[in-house]
């Protein structure tokens, strides 16, 4: 997928917010009815607890209010709201709509679904909207995902909880943040990761890890080659929060040092739509990121679909 255009109108990320589940369910809990063990979980996935509970809007309002003050900004004038989530909250309306309700948004709102990729992709929809005149943009990742799981099934109830991060881009002039991206899918592998509607998620996890590995470093790369920036040019990756194991490999293959890596994965577990924006806000609010640092996003989800963008923070100057 092909760098920014030279010429497009660019933006900056202004403020951000997060917001998690005030419950706490932790692998000592899970293991009072699943057939498993704390080591056996976070062996595996590198998972302690999760936070689970709320529903995608609530959530969704909470990190969305959260980026709007930090931003400075009024309700009124934000352009467009870009949920990504693989969890609305109803069939019909798209969920964005109770979300603009209910933070006071005057403007456009439509939902993406594309998993755990979701998040990359809505911000390089909101970046192209920037690009053909909207000034600020309102882009939330969020789901609930304890809503589909089967909280019997070890291999998957251990993963997956709920979660919320946004983002505010605001208009600047010149080329902005945003360097390159890449977005894919390979719907062929939709059967390794499902949900039926009314369903439970069903996953082959093996299958599921040896493909995410590949498709998120050949996504990554493509970014990367197509931005100008080599791996030792990468201040922070912020991937998707699947599984450590996944992120290691990854990061390995990339050749980016683990410890550039930003993981929340431990406490939120696998938020899916949340997950790179959780992990972008608590690298922010720990000051891992100055201006002029490059910033690898990189995540893959059901579809199977993957996503990346390189971003330079503050915008290039």
């Amino acid at each position: 997928m092909p760098a920014t255009s030279i010429g497009a109108r660019g933006a900056i990320i202004t403020g951000w917010g997060s917001a998690l589940p005030p419950r706490v369910v932790t692998n000592a809990d899970l293991m009072r009815t699943l057939d498993t063990s704390d080591e056996w979980i976070k062996e595996r996935s590198g998972i302690s607890e999760r936070h689970v509970g709320g529903t995608t809007s609530e959530l969704s309002v909470e990190s969305g209010r959260q980026a709007l003050r930090m931003a400075g900004l009024d309700p009124s004038e934000i352009d467009a709201l870009v949920l990504s989530t693989t969890t609305p909250d109803r069939t019909v309306p798209a969920t964005s709509a109770t979300v603009q309700n209910a933070l006071g948004l005057k403007c456009g709102a439509f939902d993406v679904n594309a998993a755990c990729s979701g998040f990359v992709y809505a911000l390089t929809v909101a970046h192209g909207l920037i690009a053909v005149g909207a000034r600020k943009i309102l882009v939330i990742g969020t789901d609930t995902l304890s809503r589909i799981t089967d909280w019997n099934d070890r291999n998957t109830a251990v993963l997956f909880a709920d979660g919320s991060g946004a983002v505010v881009l605001e208009a600047v002039d010149g080329p902005g943040q945003l360097l390159a991206w890449d977005i894919d899918a390979d719907g062929s592998a939709e059967e390794l990761l499902y949900c039926e509607l009314g369903g439970t998620i069903h996953m082959e996890g093996k299958e599921v890890f040896r493909r995410a590995v590949r498709i998120m470093v050949d996504s990554g790369q493509k970014s990367l080659e197509a931005a100008g920036v080599s791996a030792d040019e990468v201040a922070l990756v912020v991937p998707h929060q699947a599984n450590i194991r996944i992120i290691q490999a990854a990061c390995e293959r990339l050749g980016i040092p683990i410890e550039r890596a930003a993981t929340v994965l431990h406490y939120t577990g696998n938020t899916s739509s949340a997950s790179i924006p959780l992990a972008l806000v608590d690298a922010l609010n720990a000051g891992r990121l100055k201006d002029g640092d490059n910033v690898l996003l990189v995540g893959f989800g059901a579809g199977m679909t993957a996503a990346s963008a390189v971003l330079r923070w503050g915008g290039i100057r």
